[in-house]
């Protein structure tokens, strides 16, 4: 296994120490994520945790809990969840985050904004001091308006592109059935609270991955001396 998975697998089993008997839990997309949640998995059969109800925030983390056997509750029938925990493409020293590398940040903000805890799980590779200035900001657009919203946005300093598929032809469509433009601002994003806000108000705008003020604890898998560890950070 390699040293980026030990990471993951290390951050993955800590994060279901933080969910007790009875939660409604928020279960996050993405390969940590998707970690997390076979571990759940594990200590709801084994009886360890009772009574977990678990609220997916996209088509992937439905379909792993249901194989896993992780009791599901839709987002609309519930009205609060206990504890998301879910992870990121880039985390800033503010704790302001870029989400939806796997474009499913529409659902994953659904979830950590109805959460009275959002709890974030990565590896050290993506813990940054600026955010966008290599990972791209996700922003998923209507299909009709994605040609007009990118002129838009690459008119607000930034550059952008359609995401487009690897194993099919034409762009990624999202669980939505939205596409996803990918947008670099040319100097980062410096202040994610007005970029947030901005790119939200275009229309033809659904959601973007900017995820500001959401959570206050970080769970960072590192690898020390060959072996991994944990390292809770905390707002």
């Amino acid at each position: 296994m390699d040293l980026q998975t030990l990471m993951k697998e290390a951050v993955a089993e800590a994060a279901v120490k933080e969910i007790s008997d009875g939660m409604i839990v928020g279960l996050g997309s993405g390969s940590t994520a998707a970690l997390m949640i076979k571990n759940l998995a594990l200590l709801i059969n084994s009886g360890k945790l009772k009574n977990i109800q678990g609220v997916p925030t996209s088509f992937q983390s439905e379909v792993l809990a249901l194989e896993l056997g992780i009791p599901l509750v839709d987002l609309t029938s519930v009205s609060e969840i206990d504890l998301a925990i879910d992870g990121a493409d880039e985390v800033d020293n503010n704790f302001q985050l870029i989400k939806g590398g796997g474009a499913c940040h529409v659902r994953e903000k659904l979830v950590a904004t109805k959460a009275n805890k959002l709890l974030i799980v990565v590896d050290e590779t993506k813990l940054v001091d600026d955010l966008n200035k290599e990972f791209p900001l996700p922003v998923e657009v209507l299909p009709v308006a994605w040609k007009q919203v990118k002129d838009t946005i690459e008119n607000m300093n930034a550059v952008s592109s359609l995401r487009m598929a690897n194993k099919k032809a034409g762009p990624v469509v999202t669980d939505q059935g939205n596409l996803i433009l990918d947008v670099l601002f040319k100097e980062g994003i410096r202040n994610p609270k007005i970029v947030e806000s901005e790119i939200n108000n275009l229309p033809g705008v659904l959601e973007n991955g900017l995820f500001v003020d959401l959570t206050e604890k970080v769970l960072v898998g590192k690898i020390e001396n060959n072996s991994p560890k944990v390292v809770s950070l905390c707002k």
